[in-house]
C-alpha cells in the first residue's frame, strides 16, 4: 500500500482544477515531506521544497532539492565536479573510468531487462519461428550474458537465473535468494555447442533453412544502442543462418508497436513494485496487460493460480509454486531475460541518509542532510 498508486487524492484539489489537475507543479496538492514546485508539465527543471504542512516535518532537514535533466552525462559530470550537483547518474563508459573514486556509490534497483518474444499467429512466418521452443532456447543459450554485463555495459549490472531479480525476496523456510532457487541448468546460461543444436532442431520442425527476425527497441535508452549491437554480433556469429535486424523507435512508439503486437522480439523491461516474486511473475499469465507477446502456458497459470489461490496463506507452499513457476519460464524461455540493471552515480561527500529501495518507490528524501 505505500506505492504511489495507492497514494491519497483529494476530492476538493481535484474538482477544483478539473483537467487541469496533475498538468502542472500549482495543480497539484502534496502530503509528503517536499512539495514540487516550477515544474510546467514540460520542463527539465524543477525543485521540490521543504512541505510545512507535513505531519513529520521536524525531522525533515533539507529547504529544498533542484533537479536538472540532463541529455549528456559528460555534462552531469562537469557540472558535479563544479559542486554544483550533488548526484549525478554515470554512463557506462563513466562507470569505468570512475568505479574507483571515493564519490562513487551504486543504487541497485530490481530491474530485469529481457526479450519478449511474439507468440501471435503462429502459422504466420515469423510467429512460426518465434513460436518455436527450440529457437528461443538456442538464442537464450547463444547470449554470453557476463561479457554483456561486465565487457558490453560495464555498469555493475548482473547475470539472471531467470525472470525475477536477486535481491528481491527471500525463501521463508530457509532463507535462500528467489534468484538461486528458479535457476534451471542450460537455459540462460553461455553454451553455444548446445545453442547451435537447439537451433538446427528448431529450424527442422519449422521446415526453414535460415531465420530473420527484427528485434524492436527504444532508442531513448542509453543501454539499448549497445545491447542491441551485441545481441546482433552474438547471435548471427553463434548461430548460423540467423540475421536479426534491429529497430530502434523512440520509447513511446517502441511502446505502442508493443501492445499492438506488432514486433518478433521486443527488448523490454520490468522493475519490481514490491518485494515479492509476483510482481514480476504476474507478468506472464495469460491475457495480463504487460504481456503483450501473448504467451499463454496452463501450467504456468496453475501455477501462479494456486499461488493466489489455495497456497495463498501458507508461505513455504506458495513460495515453491512460484519458484515452479519461474523455472518453468526458464525452460521454454517465453521471456528470455538478459541482465539484472544496476545504477551508478557520483555523490558528493556531504550527502547523507538518502533512502533508496530495490523496488518500488525509488528515492526517499526525507531523512536526507547536507554535512
Amino acid at each position: 500500500m505505500a506505492y504511489p498508486l495507492f497514494a491519497p487524492q483529494n476530492q476538493r484539489v481535484i474538482d477544483k482544477y478539473g483537467k487541469k489537475y496533475a498538468t502542472k507543479a500549482q495543480y497539484m496538492v502534496y502530503s509528503g515531506p517536499f512539495k514540487l514546485v516550477n515544474w510546467n508539465g514540460t520542463g527539465n527543471h524543477w525543485q521540490f521544497v521543504k512541505n510545512d504542512q507535513y505531519w513529520d516535518k521536524k525531522v525533515v532537514k533539507l529547504h529544498k532539492i533542484t533537479y536538472q535533466v540532463l541529455g549528456n552525462p559528460t555534462t552531469g559530470v562537469e557540472i558535479f565536479q563544479q559542486k554544483k550537483l550533488s548526484l549525478t547518474l554515470l554512463s557506462n563508459q563513466q562507470v569505468k573510468n570512475y568505479q574507483n573514486s571515493s564519490l562513487f556509490k551504486e543504487y541497485p534497483y530490481s530491474l530485469i531487462n529481457y526479450l519478449k518474444w511474439n507468440f501471435h499467429d503462429p502459422d504466420e512466418t515469423n510467429n512460426k519461428v518465434t513460436n518455436n521452443q527450440n529457437i528461443r532456447q538456442a538464442v537464450a543459450l547463444a547470449i554470453n550474458r557476463p561479457q554483456l554485463t561486465e565487457k558490453v555495459l560495464g555498469d555493475g549490472s548482473r547475470v539472471p537465473t531467470g525472470f525475477v531479480p536477486g535481491g528481491l525476496a527471500h525463501d521463508p523456510k530457509n532463507g535462500r535468494d528467489f534468484a538461486d532457487e528458479q535457476a534451471v541448468p542450460d537455459t540462460v546460461t553461455y553454451n553455444p555447442s548446445l545453442a547451435r543444436r537447439k537451433f538446427a532442431a528448431g529450424l527442422k520442425e519449422i521446415g526453414e533453412k535460415q531465420v530473420h527476425l527484427t528485434l524492436l527497441a527504444a532508442d531513448d535508452d542509453a543501454s539499448s544502442t549497445v545491447v542491441t549491437q551485441y545481441l546482433k554480433s552474438q547471435l548471427e556469429k553463434t548461430l548460423p543462418n540467423f540475421t536479426l535486424n534491429i529497430r530502434s523507435i523512440p520509447g513511446k512508439a517502441a511502446n505502442q508497436q508493443g501492445q499492438k503486437g506488432d514486433f518478433d522480439i521486443s527488448l523490454s523491461s520490468w522493475g519490481g513494485d514490491f518485494n515479492d516474486p509476483i510482481t514480476f511473475l504476474q507478468i506472464p499469465q495469460s491475457n495480463t496487460a504487460y504481456n503483450y507477446g501473448k504467451w499463454s502456458d496452463k501450467t504456468y497459470d496453475e501455477l501462479i493460480s494456486r499461488a493466489e489461490g489455495a497456497d495463498a496463506n501458507t508461505p513455504e507452499r506458495r513460495w515453491q509454486d512460484l519458484v515452479s513457476a519461474s523455472q518453468r519460464l526458464n525452460e521454454v524461455q517465453s521471456f528470455t531475460p538478459l541482465y539484472q540493471a544496476n545504477y551508478a552515480y557520483l555523490q558528493q561527500k556531504d550527502v547523507h541518509g538518502i533512502i533508496h529501495n530495490t523496488a518500488g518507490t525509488q528515492w526517499n528524501y526525507k531523512y536526507t542532510y547536507i554535512k
